[in-house]
């Protein structure tokens, strides 16, 4: 199974992210709750926006794997963020643990403010749909 990354040139380049993905293949949808950054315990692991955002990421792949499939067939990535300043501020660290874990492989993705998630200390959740 692959992926066709459709970034239009009318939309310029997009950064860390792809305007559309089309699958070929007819797998099975894989549709992730929203995760955040705890532990098996349900415990958040830190305060740290970074920090948070990798183990989010981590766990969201922890799914996808155990589904049975690999992070390069997440096709969709949704990010809600408490404090999209403070994202701003750390987009670089973001994305270096974003490769760390993801590599090149840029999924269709949105970003969302939102005044506060189930969670209190939660600072961002992530949610996707993987095709497997």
């Amino acid at each position: 199974m692959s992926f066709t990354f459709i970034n239009p040139e009318a939309l310029g380049a997009p950064n860390g992210y792809s305007n559309g993905v089309l699958s070929d293949a007819g797998g099975r949808l894989l549709f992730v709750a929203g995760q955040i950054a705890w532990d098996k315990n349900q415990k958040i692991i830190s305060d740290d926006l970074v920090e948070q955002f990798d183990r989010a990421l981590a766990n969201v792949i922890t799914v996808v794997t155990e589904a049975g499939g690999a992070s390069e067939q997440i096709a969709r990535l949704v990010l809600y963020v408490t404090d999209k300043n403070e994202y701003r501020a750390r987009m670089k660290e973001i994305g270096e643990c974003y490769r760390a874990r993801m590599g090149k492989h840029f999924p269709a993705m949105v970003l969302v403010k939102v005044a506060g998630l189930l969670e209190d200390r939660a600072k961002i959740e992530i949610e996707g749909v993987a095709v497997l």
